[in-house]
């Protein structure tokens, strides 16, 4: 994704407005394209512990909209996976916004965090093998406290599977910022900019609408690129991609690395 330096996306660039490098080495870029219609594959990941209790319906007002104004039927799909100390599947995909309304509905809180475990079941159950662009959007404090798996692990796997995320923070500033919450912040922050996704921190709880509008402007506004590797090992290493813009004003946000 491009955008300038206010944020606006930039949607008309050609392939030699670009340069990328893996491991600081220029690579040639073999196929490009303005990825505006891509078909989209969404995981919607509700947060239900107790910690979010009192948040819980403008989550479900937020994510309700979002599927109106994203979906488009007949191409696009997204499931709704809640989660506390277990992990639900509420609703497997479809492309029907009014299905997906249905399941937001009824979520009900509950007990621990199980934030890894929810997002490696999303992944590795759920997203893989699906085509399109496969995307995750998680609404969490970031705060786990129940799950088998660890971050690292989960993380690589959202990697090795080609999947953005998304993370929209639920600590927002009517709440005195304690140390799970920075924590909790700092891990939404880290699987988002991996994964070549974003976070998000609405500064109140009723601005998570605004933050849903935003990952679906931005997943209508990308470019796709590909190269191949100068380095052509299959020796299962993490390999560091750069993507640099002839104009230095533009900010580009892409996937950090494969393995």
């Amino acid at each position: 994704t491009v955008a300038d330096k206010k944020g606006k996306f930039i949607t008309n660039l050609k392939k030699e407005n670009f340069k990328v490098l893996e491991d600081d080495k220029l690579q040639t870029i073999t196929n490009f394209s303005g990825e505006t219609d891509l078909p989209l594959t969404i995981a919607l990941l509700v947060d239900t512990s107790g910690s979010i209790r009192d948040k819980l319906r403008f989550e479900q007002e937020a994510a309700i909209e979002f599927f109106y104004s994203t979906l488009h039927r007949g191409k696009d799909k997204a499931l709704i996976i809640s989660f506390d100390s277990g992990v639900d599947l509420l609703q497997d995909f479809t492309d029907d916004p009014e299905v997906l309304a249905n399941a937001v509905r009824k979520i009900r809180s509950g007990g621990g965090t199980s934030l890894y475990d929810a997002i490696y079941l999303a992944v590795n159950q759920e997203l893989a093998g699906q085509t399109g662009r496969l995307v995750l959007i998680l609404i969490s404090d970031g705060d786990d406290n129940s799950s088998r798996l660890s971050m690292t692990e989960t993380l690589e796997e959202a990697q090795k599977k080609n999947v953005a995320l998304y993370a929209i923070s639920t600590n927002t500033s009517a709440y005195f910022g304690s140390r799970e919450q920075e924590r909790g912040d700092k891990t939404l922050k880290k699987f988002s900019e991996e994964t070549g996704g974003k976070p998000f921190f609405p500064f109140k709880v009723q601005d998570l609408a605004a933050s849903f509008q935003d990952i679906s402007d931005e997943l209508r506004s990308q470019y796709r690129l590909a190269y191949s590797p100068t380095n052509n090992r299959a020796d299962g290493t993490f390999r560091k991609i750069r993507i640099d813009a002839s104009d230095k004003r533009y900010n580009i946000k892409a996937r950090s690395g494969y393995y």
